[in-house]
């Protein structure tokens, strides 16, 4: 059974394991709250994660542990079991999704576990990791569907409630469920009248569904860059929980959380992958009723794939009109380039792209695109520019 004094024990055995996160002022993710940030991107193994395996490896018998663990993962919880596996001297075989970042990949492969690869998603690794339980006794680890794990996750929540003890609300990113399972539970428990939200992944938001229809739903297929919250179907327990003391579960698009993750590095300071950035994403797109309210956003890992990194930052620049492309039809003749560029350098944006093309069939013989990418500081001053454009006769197709 789940109980406080089971998240109470969890925090004692983890009270030497893992760090106490930070939880810092975020003034400016937010206008219409006063917004705080869990850090759990800053933790050991650079994700919640470690606190469950960990707890959950812990309350093996030696008979257990003397038959080693196996897991499954989007990348997370792997490097977690494999880190308190290498502390007690256990055999870990993790199964990881061959979509996985190779940077979480390489770190679980450091912590001395056995990595095998699963073409697929989280869901195949997942009925691999299983299949190799049964053939050779391993005990396994699940990633969010156990009591212990859980409970481990919940430890997040206690931490908090001595950080902020009058927070309003608590802002959870949702893959499989455990992470706010625990905290929905320990926060409901200790403190009823704050509100407990999660977010999702648009692309796989299966917890959402499922709680939307008649039960634990799967979903035919995930699609985010958000791989530690890709999950098609939620856990059982997890889906019971969440049903009891959550109180919304929301979405939010690949764009507005590469938003997110860009923000938060900019005024933050703070590096955060897709799955730990869908709670701030939530906030700075107003998808919940926290206006006036003390809320904390939980960052749940920060381990971002730097190979996608600069691709997350441009998606994020272009959605908050940052990075913006003009395409210019034009007569080609000496003093045109000259002309527009003069247009957006007084309005204060910075040109850093220019690629001239030959008009077609439906434009005049000395007809031409020019299509320019520029810096600007928001969408407003984009069409500020394509006005002032359109003003001095240029005709802007895009």
């Amino acid at each position: 059974m789940l109980t406080l004094d089971r998240m109470y024990l969890a925090g004692s055995v983890l009270k030497n394991v893992v760090r106490k996160t930070d939880l810092i002022v975020a003034p400016g993710l937010s206008s219409g709250c006063e917004v705080y940030l869990k850090t759990e991107n800053l933790q050991k193994t650079g994700s919640f994660k470690v606190r469950g395996a960990y707890f959950k490896i812990s309350a093996l018998s030696p008979e257990e542990r003397a038959q080693g663990v196996v897991a499954c993962s989007a990348g997370n919880h792997a490097q977690g079991v494999a880190l308190a596996a290498k502390t007690f001297g256990i055999k870990a075989t993790i199964f990881l999704p061959a979509t996985a970042p190779i940077s979480k990949i390489e770190a679980t492969r450091q912590y001395g576990a056995e990595i095998k690869l699963a073409d697929g998603v989280y869901d195949d690794a997942y009925r691999e990791a299983l299949e190799f339980r049964d053939k050779t006794g391993a005990v396994f680890i699940h990633p969010f569907d156990d009591e212990d794990v859980i409970a481990g996750q919940g430890t997040i929540a206690l931490e908090l409630m001595e950080q902020l003890p009058e927070v309003d609300a608590v802002v959870v990113p949702v893959g499989g469920g455990g992470l706010i399972s625990g905290i929905a539970y320990t926060i409901k428990t200790m403190r009823p009248s704050c509100k407990i939200y999660g977010v999702q992944a648009a692309g796989a938001a299966s917890m959402m569904n499922s709680l939307c229809g008649d039960g634990c739903m799967s979903l035919e297929r995930v699609s985010t860059f958000a791989d530690g919250i890709a999950v098609k179907k939620p856990g059982e327990l997890t889906y019971d929980l969440c049903r009891r003391y959550a109180d919304d579960i929301v979405a939010v698009s690949d764009d507005e959380t590469a938003t997110a993750i860009l923000a938060l590095m900019e005024q933050q300071k703070l590096v955060a992958e897709g799955a730990g950035a869908v709670s701030v994403a939530a906030l700075m797109f107003n998808k919940l009723p926290v206006k006036g309210k003390k809320v904390c956003a939980l960052v749940s890992g920060g381990n971002i794939d730097v190979n996608i990194l600069s691709r997350v930052i441009n998606r994020g620049l272009m959605t908050t009109g940052r990075l913006t492309n003009l395409t210019i039809e034009l007569v080609d003749k000496p003093g045109q380039l000259k002309a527009v560029s003069a247009i957006i350098a007084d309005l204060g944006a910075n040109v850093i792209r220019v690629q001239y093309t030959p008009g077609g069939e439906n434009m005049d013989i000395n007809g031409c695109y020019l299509k320019i990418s520029m810096e600007t500081k928001n969408h407003m001053h984009l069409e500020e520019i394509r006005r002032a454009l359109c003003e001095r006769g240029f005709k802007v197709s895009v």
